[in-house]
């Protein structure tokens, strides 16, 4: 292929796009939306991020202004775990406003994560909500399939592609060069996208993660550029194959709602009909189930406590708790804490792996559908997917079951067995304790993990790219002008 030719192409393309006034008014119009989501965006993020910073800085100053008091009481006090919000998140929604944000932590118990702002929204939540990201997917392959439906076949039409090809233009020329054209023009929208991420990294916070969003941003990048190709090439291609434009642009129509909307929902459909999870009251009455089986902490009597209770007084060779060197109510509610631990973990393991299981339907689509393909990286590189939601939830655990075992062990060491007279105080600790035990802080993960984690993505549209360019081989040898 000649490059001057495949300029030449490209060229005519841009030029004739923006001299027509419906092409200007479709991509100003994009233009338009694209501000009016970043600004809302950008606001969103910054009231977001300052409201749950806000509230995660009363939640330890109160717990820090706690008297002194029983460890045990403490640690039914409990904590609230607040989501940081990914400063990519002004880019792509994801799922952030359908998973919850915030989740009381207290012994014994594991609360689900709530405040998600679906919750507090109206019912118009669920037509979508505008994002950079969604008009990039979405609304920017309309716009170019709606530029490119003409591309050959009104040259078709009108006998100017016979006459190209008659002086020795390929056809592979002009496919490419025209769809070159089209990926000009769709970078002339995503290139200022792109500069707006990256001096967005640099104004939000979280300055210790500039590389990493850095690193993010360029992945974002190549992602949606090799989109637009795809896109490009595949307008051109269909319009390669049409005898008219109209019938071109109806077979770019049905492409573009195959792929946007029939697809996605249809996958989505297979993976819920395909692993059915349980609802939120099994989930939460099969674990009842096995603790009621396992034994109650709280009740001296229960059968499996009461051997346990045994075993440690025979242990230390003593007759009743009182004569133990520790103290055994901590003690006790240190095994409980660790066997209910263990039995929800097993549980919220395996309803993960469904919810996998699930998403791997979708996730796998991506290899026809690159749509699927470029969402699933997109959500993932903002930090806004399922799994960043899962890895919080997951952190929140961790440290709800650090901090209930760190007050039994306080109770263990600082609380005596005897119990306090009908005049004594009741048993105390000193707050300093609870002070110095450190804030929750969320850790998001690298972009070098996310990427591991998305490679089929990336694959199916490096893979969509091949296969475009091996049909594009393929039909320039075929095609005919008539």
């Amino acid at each position: 292929m000649r490059k001057s030719v495949l300029i030449l192409f490209a060229r005519q393309v841009m030029g004739m796009a923006f001299k027509n006034k419906a092409v200007m008014a479709l991509l100003g119009l994009t233009v338009i939306l694209l501000i009016y989501a970043a600004y809302s965006g950008f606001t969103i993020y910054q009231q977001q991020s300052r409201s749950r910073q806000l509230y995660q800085q009363q939640v330890r100053a109160d717990w820090e202004d706690m008297p002194d008091k029983h460890p045990h009481r403490m640690a039914h006090y409990g904590y609230i775990a607040f989501r940081t919000k990914h400063p990519l998140s002004f880019f792509d929604f994801g799922m952030e406003s359908y998973t919850g944000n915030a989740v009381f932590l207290e012994a014994h118990r594991q609360n689900s994560v709530n405040f998600s702002e679906a919750g507090f929204s109206t019912g118009m939540l669920r037509f979508g909500e505008i994002s950079i990201a969604m008009i990039l997917q979405v609304l920017l392959p309309l716009v170019i399939f709606f530029i490119g439906f003409s591309t050959v076949a009104a040259d078709r039409e009108n006998g100017t592609l016979k006459i190209l090809l008659s002086q020795g233009t390929s056809w592979q020329e002009i496919i490419v060069g025209k769809a070159l054209g089209l990926l000009g023009i769709a970078l002339c929208i995503l290139l200022p996208v792109i500069l707006l991420l990256i001096i967005g990294c640099f104004v939000l916070p979280e300055k210790k993660y500039i590389v990493d969003n850095v690193c993010r941003i360029g992945w974002l990048a190549l992602s949606y550029i090799c989109y637009a190709g795809i896109i490009s090439l595949m307008a051109v291609l269909i319009s390669s194959i049409a005898k008219t434009a109209k019938s071109a642009l109806v077979s770019l129509i049905g492409i573009w709602l195959l792929f946007t909307v029939i697809m996605p929902r249809t996958a989505q459909a297979m993976g819920n009909y395909l692993h059915a999870t349980p609802s939120r009251i099994e989930f939460e009455t099969a674990i009842e189930k096995d603790l009621i089986k396992k034994g109650d902490s709280h009740d001296p009597n229960d059968p499996y406590y009461k051997a346990l209770k045994d075993s440690i007084l025979r242990l230390y060779k003593v007759d009743s708790v009182q004569q133990l060197p520790f103290n055994y109510s901590g003690f006790q509610m240190k095994e409980g804490e660790k066997i209910s631990a263990q039995i929800y973990n097993r549980h919220l393991f395996a309803l993960l792996r469904k919810y996998q299981q699930q998403n791997d339907v979708s996730r796998y689509s991506a290899f026809i559908n690159p749509f699927a393909a470029l969402r699933d990286l997109s959500m993932a590189m903002s930090g806004t997917d399922f799994r960043s939601y899962v890895q919080f939830q997951q952190q929140a655990e961790r440290y709800r079951y650090q901090l209930a075992q760190h007050m039994n062990e306080l109770q263990i060491k600082h609380i005596s067995n005897k119990k306090p007279g009908e005049h004594d105080k009741p048993h105390s600790i000193s707050s300093a304790f609870w002070k110095a035990f450190p804030d929750f802080e969320y850790k998001r993960t690298g972009q070098g993990t996310v990427l591991l984690q998305e490679f089929p993505a990336l694959a199916s549209l490096l893979c969509w790219l091949t296969l475009l360019t091996a049909i594009t081989t393929i039909l320039s040898k075929k095609l005919k002008a008539l």
